[in-house]
């Protein structure tokens, strides 16, 4: 009895500190709804309410059931960084910032999404600024902001 009183305290001290990666859910989707996966393939492409699951407590869509398998075998190799907001945004701002899912870079096999409106694209700012420069800075502002919705 007292092991599983043991336990049970350790879940719920686990559960109650535990933070999930705020993602970027417009439309209820990572990535607006595209198939993550096909960001791989250099594609845009969005998913089918047919072809969907649930990982890290948010939803995804994809165009196939192969896809879907795929991303299944291996989910954390096809996420989008710093939870599918604009990659240049949090590293030139420290803020998350929609992006447009057609505006993508697979860079050292990371998917980096950005924003892209209004006459902005933050995709080539990223490229002209320098993406390693830009991808420590990114990722030192994700750390301070992930868990913040």
């Amino acid at each position: 009895m007292k092991n599983i009183l043991i336990v049970l305290i350790a879940f719920v001290s686990f559960s109650t500190f535990a933070q999930q990666t705020d993602y970027y859910l417009k439309k209820g989707y990572v990535a607006e709804g595209y198939d993550v996966t096909e960001y791989f393939n250099n594609k845009a492409v969005e998913g089918n309410k047919e072809f969907t699951t649930t990982y890290d407590g948010v939803k995804f869509k994809f165009a196939s059931q192969a896809n879907l398998d795929k991303f299944k075998a291996s989910p954390d190799m096809f996420l989008p960084q710093y939870g599918g907001y604009c990659a240049y945004a949090v590293a030139d701002k420290g803020k998350k910032v929609s992006v447009d899912p057609e505006t993508f870079e697979i860079r050292d096999g990371k998917l980096y999404l950005f924003y892209n409106s209004w006459g902005t694209n933050t995709l080539e700012k990223w490229i002209e600024e320098g993406p390693e420069k830009l991808k420590g800075q990114a990722d030192a502002a994700w750390n301070k902001v992930k868990y913040n919705k």
